[in-house]
């Protein structure tokens, strides 16, 4: 079963992170939410860091400020993952650069538009660079 991490995923339900978790859970995936005070997300036990997640994520997914997700480009990188989104307000510079010098695969993209399209691993490794 395909894996994803996401990073910046809310606990409450009108945010798009969490409609997110809901999302691949309902597409099969297993979903490992990561929040800044380690709070359930759709019933989904959530880790404080990303560091503290287990495994090789084949996604990670992000909702955070892009200044929080520059400082998170090491641990991204250290996770290996085969793919990392980045949701509208995620995205751009110098987030896309720094994770791109680190050898990783990167998507601008909505991750719930995709989701409605297909697979986003199959389709997002169609169009990453």
């Amino acid at each position: 079963m395909p894996t994803v991490t996401i990073i910046g995923a809310s606990p409450k339900p009108e945010r798009i992170s969490h409609q997110a978790v809901e999302r691949y859970r309902e597409a099969g995936w297993i979903v490992q939410p990561v929040n800044p005070t380690g709070e359930m997300v759709a019933g989904i036990a959530a880790w404080k860091r990303l560091e503290d997640v287990p495994g090789t994520p084949d996604i990670i997914c992000l909702y955070v400020n892009p200044q929080i997700g520059v400082t998170l480009v090491d641990a991204i990188a250290a996770k290996k993952p085969k793919l990392v989104w980045l949701n509208p307000g995620t995205d751009g510079e110098p987030m896309v650069s720094a994770l791109r010098a680190k050898g990783l695969k990167v998507v601008e993209a909505c991750t719930l538009v995709v989701l409605r399209q297909g697979d986003p691993l199959v389709l997002g490794l169609a169009s990453a660079r």
